[in-house]
């Protein structure tokens, strides 16, 4: 039996310190992934007896839960901290806490930078939340450990009313893609028991979810021992209640037949994939480390069009890695134009301290080249997206209300099956309906329509 499968239901036995009348604010940066780990300890910490604030200035712990993808994330951090770094000094009792991948990657450096910072706790530490704010009422407390039996089994995440659920199914990563920090800060990868998320989809669905999202480093690598990703997502299919379900994000190197067949098959699966590609040129994957070539990922997308053509896909885009030369920076430009992205997030390099690229890689881009970079390929994507959008003026799509459109009174927004953003008239609707919307109008990022009758 696979190690996996022996630790399932397995809880560490961690003393919990009796609180009264306590609220923690957790305030979320960066990806899915970190919003389903702040939903993970605010579940850690009901349990403990804690309360939700909805303000810092209402709390009486109040931790920001941090990204460490870019240097840009962790500067956002570092500010906000330095805003809230009054609201401790009027009260020093405040527990003030950082946790996630920032504070395992500046774990050292954090506490002397900002001393006023009580508590720094890593990904996977949150089941000794509890006992760490109380030790950090004495002392400052630090726990940012890599741990590979952690899968918080068992543990019921306390989501915001919505449409969709995060549900976590691997942590960490193997790839050590060059550029990336991940590795260094979530560790190695392993996959959660195939049992537990049946049990916490159903757990979503009771809850009233109507989609759930599976979330990993890279998703499609999944395998619990008894399980690979295909054979999870076939079981996640036969959840009563559970009308749709998406993952994110997938390494290119680990789609397989089955796979692809298995979404074809689940119609519940959505239409939709985030397949990041970072380049087109075949040196540059090569020094990334991406272990794809160009034709290898051109050849998986003709796959999945001619099982799924209705399928829709983003991607990400890095513009001027180290050594990237403008004939290399075309072939990614190229890439775009034959693939067609329905949209992309697009970055300019910036090195990771930690990562193999910082250490080994000279930058030899200069920033303004890779402003300019950027810019095309943000102009080049957005122009295919308009197009694509464009072209589905008269259609009609299922769409999975989410609330209030940001902008016009009486408007509400949802998705589409392939991801697409739909704004149409309320007009009595409830959150998280399911209705059918025929498109009117679009623009680059929005689809305007009318809801119509479902058929039959």
């Amino acid at each position: 039996m696979s190690a996996l499968l022996d630790i399932e239901g397995v809880q560490p036995e961690i003393p919990v310190t009796p609180v009264q009348g306590q609220r923690v604010f957790i305030e979320t940066y960066g990806c899915q992934m970190n919003v389903s780990d702040t939903e993970l300890m605010l579940g850690i910490l009901q349990d403990a007896g804690y309360a939700s604030a909805q303000r810092p200035e209402d709390a009486d712990v109040v931790v920001l839960n941090t990204c460490a993808i870019r240097e840009h994330a962790e500067e956002r951090v570092r500010g906000r901290l330095g805003q809230l770094r009054a609201l401790k000094y009027r009260r020093p009792d405040l527990i003030m806490g950082v946790s996630g991948c920032m504070a395992k990657h500046v774990s050292e450096s954090l506490m002397k930078d900002a001393p006023y910072v009580d508590l720094v706790v890593g990904p996977d530490s949150y089941r000794k939340l509890p006992d760490l704010i109380a030790e950090a009422r004495g002392d400052a407390a630090l726990d940012v450990r890599l741990d590979r039996g952690e899968f918080y089994a068992g543990v019921d995440p306390i989501r915001k009313a919505s449409s969709n659920a995060y549900i976590t199914i691997m942590r960490g990563c193997d790839k050590f893609c060059t550029f990336c920090i991940v590795p260094y800060v979530r560790g190695r990868e392993r996959s959660v028991p195939a049992r537990e998320i049946v049990r916490q989809a159903r757990a979503a669905a009771d809850a009233g979810f109507r989609e759930v999202t599976l979330l990993g480093q890279t998703v499609n690598s999944y395998r619990d021992g008894a399980c690979d990703f295909a054979d999870l997502l076939a079981m996640v299919a036969c959840v009563d209640g559970i009308y749709r379900i998406r993952f994110t994000s997938p390494h290119p190197s680990d789609f397989s037949e089955k796979v692809i067949e298995t979404m074809a098959r689940e119609k519940k699966i959505c239409r939709f994939i985030h397949l990041p590609v970072q380049s087109g040129s075949n040196r540059v994957l090569k020094a990334m480390q991406r272990s794809y070539t160009v034709d290898d990922y051109l050849g998986l997308v003709d796959d999945l069009r001619a099982a799924m053509p209705d399928l829709c896909l983003s991607t990400d885009i890095i513009a001027g890695f180290p050594g990237e030369t403008q004939s290399d920076f075309e072939a990614t430009l190229s890439l775009m134009a034959q693939v067609r992205y329905d949209s992309a997030f697009m970055f300019k390099y910036s090195a990771r301290k930690g990562t193999v690229a910082f250490r080994e890689m000279p930058d030899t881009v200069s920033e303004e080249e890779k402003g300019r970079r950027l810019e095309a390929v943000i102009a080049q994507q957005n122009c295919i997206s308009e197009k694509i959008n464009a072209t589905y003026v008269g259609r009609t799509l299922e769409v999975l209300v989410q609330g209030d459109a940001r902008k016009g009174e009486g408007l509400a927004a949802g998705k589409s099956d392939g991801f697409k953003t739909v704004v149409f008239p309320r007009e009595g609707v409830a959150d998280h309906a399911l209705v059918q919307v025929e498109i009117a109008r679009t623009t680059l990022r929005t689809l305007f329509g009318r809801r119509v009758p479902c058929a039959g």
